[in-house]
């Protein structure tokens, strides 16, 4: 029967149970997730990134297996040997040539290891010191950017929820750090520093590290962190009116549990997006340095310092500039990328 619009009869056609088709189309079940899977998501979808994620991870494992196997030493001189005249046939070899020794031995029915690179001034393999200077350029960026991180959330997140007096004078020495020339203060900084730690770190486990290194550790600690501490102490003082911070006072939760368990978590796409962005500019900043004589120690070997070694010959050896140049370009805009990727997958704003 009809129902009539104005009658005060109940419609049974309303109390009906629904079929199977009708379930499944009104109700759109979607699996629970959280905030970490759906940016991984969003990461991966986005192939720039992915990719720059891969050359990242090939070039970093590279760096750290292949001088397991390779025969040969980023410092180890070819053609020296102690009590013997010095061989000069393995300096500055072209890529994939061999010195008058290695040739009669390959004569004579020997395998001999190519120089993929060649070799430079010294006759040492130039591809196991490229290796290497990619390790060191890695592992000073990826250190750098942790110090960074740890001193800027420290103090962003002390003067985003303490504020008054506390975050004026925190800000006013941000802004005095801001207004210094940034490279002409790490070229300062690192001179006066590795002349200092020359003479503190003699006798010391962190001798081996090197002065320069360790100064390199304390430029970064010293101006750039003003970045982070300033993203930091937004974002908390956007979090700290919050209902759940309002609570966590009430019941007389102390300050820094209060930022620890609520607020550094909620700040974590910030976080993680900053220090992506950060370690390229730290590699960047290491590599100028090395290329400028203030880098690592001789004869351990950075991408700066190869490039700076490579001048000299530039006119007769120039893929000596080349190569490390680009094992730079491409690390740093892998890493710019990867960051972009990631501040497109992570930031909540963006994806609002």
């Amino acid at each position: 029967m009809k129902h009539k619009p104005f009658s005060m009869q109940v419609n049974l056609d309303d109390f009906i149970p629904a079929t199977d088709e009708e379930k499944a189309y009104m109700v759109q079940m979607r699996p629970s997730t959280t905030f970490f899977k759906d940016g991984v998501k969003r990461l991966i979808k986005n192939k720039v990134a992915l990719v720059s994620f891969i050359v990242i991870v090939v070039i970093t494992l590279s760096a750290i297996l292949i001088p397991i196997f390779w025969p040969y030493g980023y410092e180890q001189m070819l053609g020296v040997t102690p009590g013997k005249p010095v061989d000069a046939s393995y300096n500055n070899l072209p890529p994939m040539h061999y010195s008058t020794a290695e040739q009669a031995k390959i004569d004579a029915g020997e395998k001999v290891f190519p120089h993929l690179f060649g070799t430079d001034s010294s006759g040492r393999d130039y591809f196991i010191r490229v290796v290497y200077g990619t390790r060191i350029s890695l592992a000073v960026g990826f250190f750098a950017s942790i110090i960074v991180l740890i001193i800027g959330i420290l103090v962003g997140s002390i003067a985003g929820y303490i504020g008054g007096k506390v975050d004026l004078i925190i800000m006013r020495i941000v802004d005095i750090i801001y207004s210094l020339p940034d490279m002409l203060m790490v070229i300062l900084l690192a001179s006066v520093l590795r002349l200092t730690l020359n003479q503190a770190l003699a006798g010391t486990a962190l001798e081996k590290i090197g002065s320069n290194i360790i100064s390199l550790f304390i430029v970064f600690g010293l101006l750039y962190w003003v970045s982070m501490s300033r993203l930091i102490r937004g974002q908390i003082l956007s979090l700290r009116e919050q209902e759940y911070v309002l609570a966590a006072q009430a019941t007389g939760a102390k300050s820094g549990w209060i930022i620890r368990k609520h607020l550094i978590p909620n700040c974590i796409s910030v976080v993680i997006i900053s220090t992506a962005l950060q370690i390229p500019n730290a590699i960047f900043t290491e590599s100028y340095l090395s290329f400028l004589g203030l880098g690592v120690n001789a004869p351990m070997p950075s991408l700066g310092s190869l490039a700076s070694d490579a001048l000299n010959g530039i006119s007769t050896y120039a893929y000596r500039l080349v190569i490390p140049a680009i094992v730079i370009s491409l690390i740093v805009l892998s890493l710019n990328l990867f960051g972009d990727g990631l501040r497109d997958a992570f930031d909540p704003k963006l994806n609002a």
